[in-house]
């Protein structure tokens, strides 16, 4: 009876191991999207920390669903406004989370003189000059990246075809852009004092297992999408702009806050995007 015992015991703790990391699974996406999600347990501080190794899935599944609304799209209207429909639909399903903090960095760090002063200023929900410029520039760049990389044959980076493309470069881009802005986490500190802040419960350093999930999902996506040879030379430009976003920050206000960890992700899903057009155009 004990091996029997034993065994039932093992499935147990499998199907409770399932369970959590499917709770926070549920967890990672209701915070990062505006999916009304379910959850069967109270959520504490704690989860949304472990919560961040799954946060590239969820950029998985925003690039899945903005490449759905571009290909349904595309069958009534034309490539430019198909595009334009998927970008909204990516805004709409994260709330502009990301586009905020954005928005909120160069207002504080523009406006800003001090430390103090940068926060205060990017804790205003009011939108200024240089946010709103920003965050016109982001979003024309954008747009005018991926309309490129649409209309080109992305052959010679193993994409299978035009249609395909399509939800290959959305999903690398919202994915591995999570990848690198949660990654920040790492190695730097937290400088916000607002307690209400929705990022705080992620300020704790991130737990080896949160950190390898995440690093393997955006490496199986790269495995995917791209050859080799691509690869590694979108890793070397990633790991730059990491370098360079975690230098400005550490410049300005010697740490992060959610915003910068926003203003990260929208860096560098265009730099992602950029870097895809020029690789392919110079057919490296």
């Amino acid at each position: 009876m004990l091996p029997e015992s034993n065994e039932i015991q093992s499935s147990a703790s499998k199907r409770e191991l399932l369970c959590q990391q499917w709770q926070l699974c549920l967890l990672a996406i209701s915070f990062f999207t505006r999916i009304p999600v379910n959850m069967a347990v109270d959520v504490t501080a704690k989860m949304l920390n472990e919560a961040s190794r799954y946060f590239a899935l969820v950029g998985v599944l925003i690039g899945i669903i903005s490449a759905l609304a571009f290909y349904l799209s595309a069958m009534y209207l034309p490539t430019e406004i198909a595009l334009l429909v998927a970008m909204a639909s990516s805004v709409l399903l994260t709330g502009a989370f990301h586009e905020d903090g954005w928005a909120d960095v160069w207002d504080g760090f523009g406006g800003g003189w001090s430390i103090e002063n940068k926060l205060n200023i990017m804790k205003d929900s009011r939108l200024g000059t240089y946010g709103a410029a920003a965050l016109f520039f982001i979003l024309m760049i954008k747009y005018q990246t991926l309309l490129a990389l649409i209309q080109q044959n992305m052959s010679n980076v193993n994409l299978i075809n035009d249609g395909l493309s399509v939800l290959s470069i959305l999903v690398l881009g919202h994915c591995l852009s999570r990848v690198l802005a949660t990654s920040l986490i790492a190695d730097m500190p937290y400088v916000s004092e607002d307690a209400t802040s929705k990022v705080k419960p992620l300020a704790q350093a991130l737990s080896n297992n949160s950190y390898l999930t995440l690093l393997a999902t955006g490496t199986l996506i790269l495995l995917i999408t791209l050859s080799f040879s691509v690869i590694w030379k979108l890793v070397v430009i990633l790991l730059l702009t990491r370098w360079c976003l975690k230098r400005w920050f550490m410049q300005q206000l010697g740490g992060y806050t959610g915003d910068c960890l926003g203003a990260a992700q929208q860096f560098s899903e265009v730099v992602i995007y950029i870097s895809l057009l020029a690789l392919t155009s110079a057919s490296i």
